[in-house]
Formats: structure tokens, C-alpha cells, sequence
């Protein structure tokens, strides 16, 4: 019999796992001795700091980033073939959303191997649950272009095509260039295009708020090196 595949989601910063994860899931994280992560080392950390009883010395750790290879995949899953549990951790949040993991899951889905995603959090769905925009009709755009005139023209699209559809648009930056998008989304954003930054989500620090453009203009907020969440949606 072979074993499972758990989606485990991880924290979204410096928290208490006991305030953010199910019991459920810290539970699981006490048994299982084969994981799937991005980085072995921030994975180590998360099971100590969930409190995992398992010593780090006899746990496995198979690596999947943007770098690893298609052919070495279907290896990661030799222990769930061998009918052990096998976990996959994200570097935060939910695994396989904006994450490498969902390559793994195809495979296992492929191969037999029950996929089991477990609840906890991620920053997109609590964004929009908290950004009062519309959460019936949205689209997660991932990262946008990185170059400056890039990033403008798909601002614009996507505004567009909110106006269009009235669908909430979802987007991230890497950390270190947030305030650079927000300088973007005011430069090119009609003025009354609501937007909501969602930053720190589930830390001490949390900071959630939407306002239409205009006003983000008068009072930028410091985002920068803070994960964030962006969320946009325009008025016909």
C-alpha cells in the first residue's frame, strides 16, 4: 500500500505555529520522517519550532526549487511508493500556490499516491477574505514583470480587465521591490481603482487596507522587505 502526499502549509513569518496551525497538523508533523521542501534548513526550522519530536538526523529531506530537474522528481516519491507518508512544505504558506510543490503533486496524482491538502495559512486567500473586494470572481496573477515599463503595461491590463469583469486582481512582488509596485500602481492606476495591501498577514506586524488609489498617494505605506499582497479592482 502506498503512502500519502500531505500539503503542509507552513508559517508566514515569525509566529507561534500553535496560533496558526490546526492541531491536526501539528500532530502530523510529530510522525512523519520524509519531506519534500525548498530548503532544507528553513524546513528544519519550521519542525522545531512546531515542536516535532522527531529527531532532524533521521529525517530526509529531498529538495525542490525552480532549479530542480524534471527527471529527478519522480524520486522524491520513492518513499511514498514504499508506503511511508511523505510531506511537502512550502518556504511559506501553502504549498503549491505561487510554490514549485504543485510539480511534485502532478506526479504523485499520476502515480497513485493520494494527495492530501491540509488547512493553514495562505496569504492570498486571507488577503482577499480581509480586502472587502470581490471574492466570488478573482484571478491570481502570481509576480508580475519585473521591468519597470513591463510591469506598468500588465498593471494596466489587468486594471482593464477588472473594470471589465468587476473580478478582483491578485498579484505579489518580491518583498525588496514592493514599495517600487506601489509607486507603479500609483503612477498608472485610474485614481478611483480601489487597491488593498495586505502585509505581515497573521504576524504582530499585520497591516491590511483598502483604499482607492488617490489616497494611497497622499500616504504611502513602508512596505518595503515585508511580504505583501496586492489586490486591485477597478470601477466602470
Amino acid at each position: 500500500m502506498k503512502g500519502n502526499l500531505y500539503l503542509i502549509p507552513t508559517l508566514l513569518g515569525d509566529t507561534t505555529p500553535s496560533g496558526v496551525l490546526p492541531a491536526s497538523v501539528i500532530s502530523l508533523l510529530g510522525r512523519l520522517k520524509h519531506y519534500i521542501v525548498e530548503d532544507a534548513r528553513t524546513a528544519r526550522r519550521f519542525l522545531k519550532k512546531a515542536g516535532s519530536p522527531v529527531r532532524i538526523d533521521d529525517i530526509t529531506f529531498s529538495i525542490l526549487n525552480k532549479h530542480t530537474a524534471d527527471d529527478e522528481l519522480f524520486g522524491f516519491l520513492g518513499y511514498a511508493e514504499s508506503g511511508n507518508d511523505t510531506g511537502l512544505l512550502s518556504e511559506a504558506g501553502a504549498p503549491c500556490v505561487a510554490d514549485p510543490g504543485s510539480r511534485i503533486v502532478a506526479i504523485a496524482h499520476e502515480s497513485g499516491i493520494r494527495v492530501i491538502p491540509l488547512t493553514g495559512p495562505t496569504s492570498i486567500i486571507l488577503a482577499l477574505m480581509a480586502s472587502g473586494l470581490n471574492g466570488q470572481n478573482f484571478t491570481f496573477h502570481g509576480y508580475l514583470p519585473v521591468k519597470s515599463n513591463e510591469r506598468a503595461r500588465m498593471l494596466k491590463k489587468i486594471e482593464r480587465t477588472s473594470v471589465e469583469c468587476g473580478a478582483s486582481q491578485i498579484f505579489m512582488e518580491t518583498p525588496y521591490r514592493n514599495m517600487q509596485m506601489l509607486e507603479t500602481i500609483i503612477s498608472v492606476c485610474k485614481p478611483a481603482t480601489l487597491l488593498c495591501i495586505a502585509s505581515d498577514i497573521t504576524l504582530a506586524s499585520e497591516f491590511i487596507l483598502t483604499l482607492p488609489v488617490h489616497r494611497w498617494s497622499l500616504k504611502m505605506p513602508d512596505i518595503h522587505k515585508r511580504p505583501a499582497i496586492f489586490i486591485i479592482q477597478g470601477h466602470r
